[in-house]
């Protein structure tokens, strides 16, 4: 008697197929060479299928549209990122004061959308639920965590919006493209802000 194949756990992601995990992998890396050859601007899911050897239709049903792809695109150093703010050392990681780990926190968003900007450029010109889910929905429980820990009020949810709305990559390049200032002044803005808001909140 054959044997029986084990049901899928609800609510657990199913297990690849190895043709499309290759194919998965494949359109990633052709998505990334252009990115760094042409820029995100120029990126276009049916030259990506093109260059990847796919059908157009694997591309759409694997990734849905461009910021689908954008965000696996960025998923693997996004996954570092958060648990060195979930589990790492202090200040970011647990062990620091609330108040403490917001400012390493927003000083760490910085350097990781400078690291992709143009990713995060792309993600953000996608549609509003692109670019409010994904990682910054994770960025946002985690920011309003650490305020309610810090100072308890009814408005930390909307002071958590407030605090990343200026670490968005398109007004990151703004600040130093058009007004000349440094990642550092950027982050010693931030840390004036977020001084602000944790006294208030």
């Amino acid at each position: 008697m054959r044997a029986r194949q084990p049901l899928p756990i609800v609510g657990q992601p199913q297990p690849e197929r190895a043709d499309a995990a290759r194919n998965r992998r494949k359109i990633i890396e052709v998505a990334a060479t252009m990115i760094a050859e042409r820029g995100a601007d120029e990126l276009s899911l049916d030259e990506v299928a093109k260059a990847a050897c796919v059908g157009v239709g694997t591309v759409y049903r694997r990734f849905g549209d461009r910021a689908g792809l954008v965000l696996a695109l960025i998923d693997e150093r996004e996954r570092r990122f958060q648990e060195a703010f979930l589990s790492g050392p202090p200040p970011l990681g647990p062990g620091a004061p609330p108040a403490e780990r917001v400012t390493a926190f927003l000083h760490a968003l910085v350097d990781r959308i400078v690291e992709q900007e143009e990713l995060f450029l792309l993600l953000e010109n996608g549609p509003g639920k692109a670019r409010y889910s994904g990682p910054y929905k994770v960025h946002h429980v985690h920011l309003s965590s650490l305020l309610a820990q810090s100072r308890p009020g009814p408005h930390c949810a909307y002071l958590a919006d407030a605090l990343l709305a200026p670490a968005s990559a398109w007004l990151i390049r703004f600040q130093r493209e058009e007004r000349g200032m440094t990642v550092e002044d950027i982050k010693a803005g931030l840390a004036d802000l977020a001084a602000v808001v944790v006294r208030g909140c």
